[in-house]
């Protein structure tokens, strides 16, 4: 299909709209189910309604809406990408998508090894979902990553990853694992173990959740300082918002994009380091060679 024909162009629109129509639709939703309050309010994710379960209800919630409408954007921003990709680049387009693509393959090559090179699309669906996820709030929605479920949910997908390739080793040499350096230190071990997801998704988490915390709280004490400083001036001056004019936009450039930007690669990385780390190679190759050599023999 060539680029300048009249249906490419409708494909690409038809991307482009679907990137947006999630966004539009978190907002709207946001506007008519949010309710009027007075002052300062610090919430956790609205819950819009409940499914009835056998043992515990299920809350659908603002952060489970939100997360969905990300994955549908990201679904669609990778098919706008990706498409008219040809061997020979022709769109501007495919020099972004495959400089995406060489830059993850390195980043996991250098900190997982060549063994794990399949992991990149791992990686950057976790830099794209908690990136995007994290500069939801630029849209005054709420962002999933400031909701510890949501954060929680991945940090034990990557606590079963860990344990799996831990296991691939055998399960004797996982539980040898917690000997070491000296068996009097497995109780710690034990204990570090299982304290490995819960810092990831606490310290993701905690640190979003604060960021927004502080621009409510700077922008609030800003509104009240310009009405401190203009309150006597007389009609229509009185009101102006001197001090919410540049200066909330230039923190949110910091504890918006910033931090969520950091939190997701620092997030990735972790997600690298604890899965790799938690794979002994060695051991792994030398219980390979021994089965098949068992097998041979047999």
């Amino acid at each position: 299909m060539r680029k300048n024909s009249l249906k490419f162009r409708i494909i690409d629109i038809f991307y482009i709209v679907m990137m947006i129509f999630p966004l539009v639709f978190g907002i709207v939703v946001n506007v008519l189910t949010e309710p009027q309050t007075e002052g300062i309010t610090i919430t956790g994710a609205r819950i819009f309604f409940t499914i009835p379960m056998p043992i515990q209800d299920f809350p659908i919630t603002e952060s489970q809406l939100n997360s969905a409408l990300v994955m549908v954007t990201l679904f669609f921003l990778c098919l706008f990408l990706t498409h008219g990709l040809k061997e020979h680049i022709e769109l501007k387009r495919q020099h972004l998508a495959e400089m995406i693509v060489e830059k993850v393959d390195a980043l996991v090559a250098e900190n997982m090894g060549e063994h794990f090179k399949g992991y990149s699309a791992f990686i950057i669906a976790i830099l794209a979902l908690s990136g995007f996820s994290s500069l939801m709030s630029l849209l005054g929605l709420f962002p999933p990553t400031s909701d510890l479920n949501i954060v929680g949910g991945w940090a034990i997908l990557v606590f079963i990853l860990i344990t799996y390739y831990k296991m691939k080793c055998g399960f004797l040499n996982y539980l040898k694992g917690f000997t070491q350096p000296v068996a009097l230190l497995a109780p710690i071990n034990f204990i570090s173990e299982f304290a490995t997801p819960i810092s990831m998704a606490f310290r993701h988490y905690g640190n979003v959740l604060s960021g927004s915390v502080i621009s409510v709280l700077l922008g609030t004490a800003l509104a009240g300082l310009s009405s401190m400083v203009l309150g006597a001036l007389p009609g229509f001056l009185a009101d102006i918002p001197l001090f919410q004019m540049g200066i909330p936009a230039v923190l949110s450039i910091y504890f918006d994009v910033f931090s969520g930007c950091l939190q997701a690669f620092i997030f990735a990385m972790l997600t690298m380091l604890n899965v790799s780390g938690g794979f002994d190679i060695e051991t792994y190759e030398k219980r390979k060679a021994k089965k098949l050599a068992k097998k041979i023999k047999n």
